[in-house]
């Protein structure tokens, strides 16, 4: 017997397009996802806020910016990226304190975090319409 050990062939290039990533770790990326862009977007949502609370005027000009379905579509993705944020952090302290670990229970979980943050999305962005 020889002393060569058989290795396997390890790819030269990463080809993103063929890791296919389980349901746990896409809720995971969308957590950071969502986290980075409600901070990215923190200066529109204070300069809103700010319209909404000074003179009617600042008021009406408030109102005028949200009535634009542009904006109405990005405020409906911040209000996706905070529900989803909120729900896969609550999901991520439970799995810091050892509550579904298993593979099966952080699928479960993971599917249960994008059921409600999508699932919430549509009912408080109905409402708010």
């Amino acid at each position: 017997m020889s002393d060569v050990s058989v290795r396997k062939q390890r790819p030269k290039f990463l080809t993103l397009n063929e890791i296919r990533l389980p349901l746990p770790g896409i809720v995971s990326i969308l957590h950071r996802v969502s986290g980075a862009g409600l901070f990215l977007m923190l200066p529109f949502l204070l300069m809103l806020f700010g319209k909404s609370l000074g003179s009617p005027e600042s008021f009406a000009a408030y109102k005028e910016i949200v009535s634009n379905p542009l904006a109405k579509i990005l405020l409906f993705g911040l209000l996706w990226a905070y529900l989803h944020h909120f729900c896969a952090g609550i999901r991520f302290l439970l799995l810091d304190m050892h509550k579904g670990l298993d593979l099966p229970a952080a699928r479960q979980s993971s599917k249960i975090v994008l059921g409600v943050s999508l699932a919430l999305t549509f009912i408080v962005g109905v409402w708010l319409w």
